[in-house]
């Protein structure tokens, strides 16, 4: 596993293959499919920024870099992916063998080049949308944690504010003699042309001739712009004092109705106003959402509260009345928002469901950011939104207006993309003819993008039959390159690109090969983001047979053993964990949705699809880590039998970090010992696991929640229900002070058992 982590720390690539199988048979015998997890924008300290412009193979466009042959004397390099042969422009006259440029050395496959004169002249633009059909005390909360945001914000950001309910609030933060505001009706969509005539955009210069898109590029003065734009540290005190005054929604609810709220309305009127007055800028709509859409396009849920919000039952009958509509309502949004460059976060805080499961498809190909909690005085909220603006907790790094290209040797071609990015339908010779994710393309949008954004890569081999060994031997690589164009933070341009390459085998005797680099967590997640995906999008999808198939083919492929005979079957060290994983991710909450709300599906899917293969790994099996006054913090098995009365477990499952204590422990704990100085020892014991979790929790976006449970209390659920089940209340051995979990699950050993027996037949 070493040397995976130690590549993924030079380039920020994970692949589940590292040595691939080179013909289109052989990668389909492999079940996992060749692909990579990439994090664009991950920062290297050692990576160096060039202040001049790529330089480019004239035939695919690729860029310079160390796989490049190159011929000093004629001044030549022969680009890798497509062998053309390039000449050297009169800058480069100098380079020799000991006088490399930075691009061509060893060990810089990841560098980044900054094209001085290319910043873009507008700076980042927040337009805050605010639900406001929300309780007294719910609306306290949020205003406390916003005045305290835009206190946070940059001085040179420009600030948009919109509140709706009943009805869609556009604030003109611009008119400070009183606070004015243009409302439009919720229930009725607004198109682009007739929010800015409404807005009396026009009232200074003639209307545009139909058909031309009004922006800031085409006639839109700089005065109307401010009207709705203003910097942050001109609006402060407007827009703390519109905040002061902000109310619930004024508009009486029926006792037998849910509250009016027309969250798709705005949003719509957040995106076209963006669009008229910033196109193409790294502007943000950050949403706050306190309950669902029950009013105008967009809606999830009628108001009559006989009707309840849509569950996973009735999305699988198909008894979901407003979600396909929904649905198509934001893909329209997102096609919108991608166009223009723009980016949707989600905050969503509420009991019920707001409607996540619907906005998913807009906030994803936007790579906006999703929090999902249950209050908005809640910390997973109010510390998330804190780390958004306030970079010395947790760098997030946050770019905009990407663009991802991918380069690659003619064997390979690419299938698609999942994770948070929208396609450009840049169709070339490298698309393959099966789609997964974002496919058909070899460019995709990435509006927002940050440090941890990662994208999973599924590539396909359609090289079909084997050459001869000799020409195996001596043209045995496949090259990759990725090129990621973005806006850096500071405003500046510019291009990472990542150069691979990969050595491939086929034919008989190659599985050793193969299985010697083989990255069995990469691989779990891939499989992970896999199943996430065609459970969304395969109608009578069965995901547990479909992890099962190919978890007992890569057994039986990969695995030692005697025909028959289940005893003799064992795996090699690259690939024992990979069964664990499958287990843990059938019982996942990607894969098990029962108990979750489609909404919590949702986020779920959306934090796995965006985050890094360690962070993922995480969510797919937790990890666990023991405390006793017998030894010091040890990691457990993820097993109940790691539950003892005398023991304290710090479970974290990424979303939730639970601090269990054993009820021993619980006991001495509420007798007060710790507070006792002759049980400083005990005091330390109970301090180890919440310095621990407080240090996961720093690292961490989302912030996930914390729980602190005693073994037999309510919330020790939260525990149980991630831990293997091998003493259940039906089996025999249970050792003393330990617990049992009322399950019928089976248990990784069963589970095992039933693997050998198939993978050996």
């Amino acid at each position: 596993m070493a040397e995976f982590m130690e590549l993924e720390g030079q380039d920020g690539v994970r692949m589940a293959w590292n040595v691939i199988p080179g013909t289109k048979q052989e990668a389909s015998n492999c079940v996992v499919p060749v692909s990579a997890v990439y994090t664009p924008i991950k920062p290297f300290p050692n990576m160096p920024v060039l202040p001049y412009a790529p330089l480019r193979c004239r035939n695919c466009r690729s860029v310079l870099n160390p796989f490049s042959i190159v011929d000093f004397a004629a001044k030549i390099w022969i680009c890798p992916f497509c062998f053309q042969r390039n000449h050297f422009p009169p800058h480069y006259a100098s380079i020799s063998d000991e006088n490399l440029p930075a691009e061509l050395f060893p060990q810089y496959t990841t560098i980044e080049y900054q094209s001085p004169g290319e910043a873009s002249s507008i700076p980042p633009v927040f337009m805050f949308v605010v639900d406001t059909s929300i309780i007294e005390e719910e609306m306290a909360f949020l205003k406390s944690a916003l005045s305290q945001a835009i206190g946070l914000l940059p001085d040179n950001s420009l600030v948009g504010l919109i509140t709706f309910g009943t009805l869609v609030h556009v604030h003109e933060l611009g008119f400070n003699t009183i606070p004015k505001t243009y409302v439009f009706k919720g229930s009725k969509d607004v198109s682009k042309e007739q929010l800015l005539e409404q807005m009396n955009f026009f009232l200074i210069k003639p209307k545009p001739p139909t058909g031309v898109i009004a922006g800031a590029r085409d006639g839109l003065s700089s005065e109307s712009i401010a009207r709705f734009l203003l910097p942050a540290s001109d609006c402060e005190f407007a827009l703390n004092s519109i905040l002061e005054e902000l109310q619930k929604d004024p508009w009486p609810t029926p006792v037998d109705q849910r509250a009016s709220r027309c969250t798709g309305t705005a949003l719509s009127i957040a995106a076209s106003l963006l669009g008229a007055c910033v196109p193409g800028s790294g502007a943000r709509i950050l949403a706050f959402i306190g309950g669902p859409s029950t009013e105008g396009p967009g809606a999830i849920v009628s108001k009559n509260l006989s009707e309840p919000i849509r569950s996973h039952k009735d999305l699988d009958k198909d008894s979901a009345p407003h979600y396909h509509k929904a649905v198509k309502f934001y893909e329209a949004l997102a096609k919108q928002l991608v166009h223009q460059g723009h980016v949707l976060d989600l905050f969503a805080c509420a009991l019920d469901q707001v409607g996540v499961a619907e906005l998913k498809v807009a906030v994803e190909r936007t790579g906006g950011l999703v929090v999902l909690a249950e209050s908005f005085g809640h910390s997973v909220f109010k510390d998330s939104l804190r780390r958004v603006f306030r970079p010395e907790d947790k760098d997030l790094g946050l770019s905009s207006n990407g663009i991802f290209e991918i380069n690659c040797s003619k064997d390979i071609k690419v299938q698609g993309i999942l994770g948070p990015c929208a396609s450009l339908e840049k169709k070339g010779p490298l698309c393959s003819d099966t789609i997964v994710g974002q496919g058909s393309t070899s460019a995709w949008k990435m509006c927002g993008l940050d440090q941890a954004t990662s994208l999973c890569l599924i590539f396909e081999i359609v090289k079909k039959e084997i050459p001869d060994a000799t020409l195996q031997s001596s043209n045995n690589q496949f090259y990759f390159q990725f090129l990621t164009y973005y806006q850096h933070r500071t405003g500046e341009m510019r291009l990472r690109v990542t150069s691979l390459s990969r050595r491939w085998v086929a034919g008989p005797g190659s599985i050793q090969d193969l299985i010697a680099g083989f990255d069995q967590e990469a691989a779990a997640v891939v499989m992970a983001r896999l199943v996430s995906f065609k459970m969304e999008i395969e109608a009578e999808f069965d995901p547990i047979r479909w992890l099962d198939k190919a978890l007992i083919h890569m057994c039986s492929r990969f695995g030692d053993y005697q025909k028959d005979s289940p005893s003799s079957f064992s795996l090699s060290p690259r690939f024992s964990i990979f069964p664990q994983f499958m287990f843990h991710l059938r019982r996942s909450q990607f894969v098990q949705v029962f108990n979750n709300s489609p909404d919590e599906t949702a986020y779920f899917r959306m934090i796995l699809n965006r985050e890094n293969v360690a962070n993922s790994v995480v969510m797919i099996q937790p990890s666990l880590i023991s405390y006793s006054f017998q030894s010091a913090p040890e990691p457990a098995l993820l097993d109940v039998a790691a539950i003892a009365a005398d023991r304290i477990l710090l479970l974290d499952s990424y979303f939730t970090v639970v601090i269990f204590h054993g009820s021993t422990i619980a006991q001495w704990r509420k007798a007060g010992y710790h507070n006792q100085p002759e049980h400083q020892a005990f005091a330390q014991l109970l301090q180890a696991p919440r310095d621990d979790a407080d240090a996961i929790i720093k690292e961490r976006f989302p912030v996930p929640r914390l729980v602190i449970c005693d073994q037999h209390g309510s919330q020790a659920r939260f525990l149980l229900a991630k831990l293997n089940p091998s003493s259940t209340y039906n089996s025999d051995s249970h050792h003393p002070g330990g617990d049992i979990i009322f399950t019928d699950d089976v248990s990784f050993e069963v589970f095992l058992d039933h693997l050998q027996r198939l993978a050996v037949q």
